[in-house]
């Protein structure tokens, strides 16, 4: 297994086989949220990238292009998109929040349940494994 650009396709069939690997059920989120994501000053393509991240079967998902009525859209740049979901770093997050480099469309309170909600010994192993897959 190599190591990817973090959102590119290759990166995303990576996660994919990470997230057959573990299974169905492996691992439970314990609330739901659609959140689109779009992804500027992507390294790689036309430097822009949509996606999403969506919990509603019950697993964290984040795959490519944007679901239909979502809780919430984020706009924010790569490097902090980065940060945020692969390095797990929650104060970069908050620091980018708070110079307004994230923009945020939708229900707030979505965002802050994710925040708020200590990850699982799946979801660690499972985000372990996703930094070893991206550059």
């Amino acid at each position: 297994m190599g190591a990817f650009p973090f959102l590119s396709d290759e990166w995303i069939g990576e996660a994919r086989k990470l997230q057959a690997e573990f299974g169905p059920g492996a691992s439970e989120s314990v609330f739901s949220v659609r959140m689109n994501l779009v992804v500027t000053a992507v390294p790689f393509g036309d430097g822009l990238r949509h996606a999403h991240l969506d919990t509603t079967n019950g697993e964290l998902v984040i795959e490519l292009e944007h679901v239909e009525d979502p809780d919430l859209t984020l706009t924010l740049d790569y490097d902090t998109a980065k940060a945020i979901l692969v390095d797990q770093n929650p104060q970069a997050g908050m620091q980018a929040f708070m110079a307004g480099r994230i923009r945020i469309d939708g229900d707030m309170s979505k965002l802050l349940a994710l925040q708020a909600t200590p990850p699982d010994p799946v979801h660690m192993e499972v985000a372990r494994r996703v930094r070893e897959i991206t550059l």
